[in-house]
């Protein structure tokens, strides 16, 4: 489904035909480019589309199909770039992924969505306010749709490290309850955010440094410094990713810890019970020469040293900290 489409020339948004087509032969014929978005179309939605600006089939098949890695292909005068878009549910603390693919000619941007991520209506409002920048061709809506996605990673991966220091201070308070499940499934979402932001930096970096590309010298400067951003976004998701292993070896420590204590208390409680068992059990063996039973202070006197032995042991354990 065809989102918007648009002719562009000198960087400002011209009044045009509403038809696809249209709109392509009056950019060859007068000069700038058409910026066209689609939304998840199948192949007969995007056979056109190939048809008209003669993109490769395989690059077709990827933008169809999608599930691709980030990347960058060179098709003769074509640029193909996937990036993958990312958006976060705070509430479950769910990372949800789509994909853009992106067409780059000397006359057009095609732009193919799939999935979640954000909305690139605002990058092509904000574009149109820099005619300038707009007037740079199609590489500079490239430029502007990673400029946007790699903004969300770097604001996606504050909102992961926030709901990783929550539960970092959860493991290491004074609740007795495991957190693993919960670290393990941000954890798990952590790496999902990882196979969308580490791909990217070689084709970004291929993008700021291959000169076989027909990008204009002006607009290679702010690739380096989408690729500074990414560097950023990339720290980010592998420092929260070791952290989290940290705290879920921290957890699982202070599980067994907390087993040590509970073995330790069940043990000083079974050793006060030791004592008295011992002495009933001397006294229960019926023989009929033990020298206390003729004598008439020998029940108090047990009882007495069964209480004080008891009291000692009860001493003993709470300075040890066992009880």
């Amino acid at each position: 489904m065809i989102v918007d489409c648009a002719w562009y020339r000198d960087g400002v948004r011209q009044v045009g035909p509403s038809d696809f087509s249209d709109l392509v032969d009056l950019a060859r014929d007068q000069g700038g480019f058409v910026w066209a978005g689609f939304s998840a179309p199948n192949e007969i939605e995007f056979a056109d589309v190939a048809t008209e600006f003669n993109l490769h089939p395989l690059a077709v098949e990827d933008a169809v199909h999608a599930h691709q890695r980030p990347k960058i292909e060179n098709y003769g005068s074509i640029t193909f770039v996937v990036l993958r878009t990312v958006s976060y549910e705070e509430s479950t603390s769910q990372i949800s992924t789509g994909e853009l693919m992106c067409f780059i000619g000397d006359s057009f941007v095609v732009i193919v969505r799939h999935g979640e991520g954000s909305p690139l209506a605002s990058v092509r409002r904000d574009l149109e306010q820099r005619p300038t920048h707009l007037a740079e061709g199609p590489f500079a809506v490239l430029h502007a749709v990673i400029d946007r996605v790699i903004d969300s990673y770097v604001e996606i991966g504050t909102l992961l490290a926030d709901d990783v220091g929550v539960l970092e201070r959860e493991v290491f308070g004074t609740d007795r309850k495991s957190w693993s499940q919960e670290i393990y499934l941000l954890k798990r979402e952590v790496i999902e955010f990882r196979h969308s932001v580490d791909p990217l930096a070689l084709p970004l970096d291929r993008l700021s440094t291959d000169f076989t590309l027909q990008i204009p010298e002006v607009i290679r400067p702010f690739f380096r410094d989408t690729s500074d951003h990414l560097a950023r976004a990339a720290d980010l998701a592998s420092g929260l990713d070791a952290l989290l292993s940290s705290v879920l070896n921290a957890d699982l420590s202070q599980v067994q810890v907390r087993q040590n204590e509970d073995m330790r208390k069940i043990t000083a409680w079974v050793a006060l019970g030791v004592a008295p068992t011992m002495v009933a059990g001397i006294y229960g063996m019926n023989f009929d020469h033990m020298p206390e039973l003729g004598w008439a202070y020998s029940y108090p006197t047990v009882l007495a040293c069964v209480g004080l032995l008891t009291i000692f042991l009860v001493r003993k354990f709470k300075k040890s900290g066992w009880l």
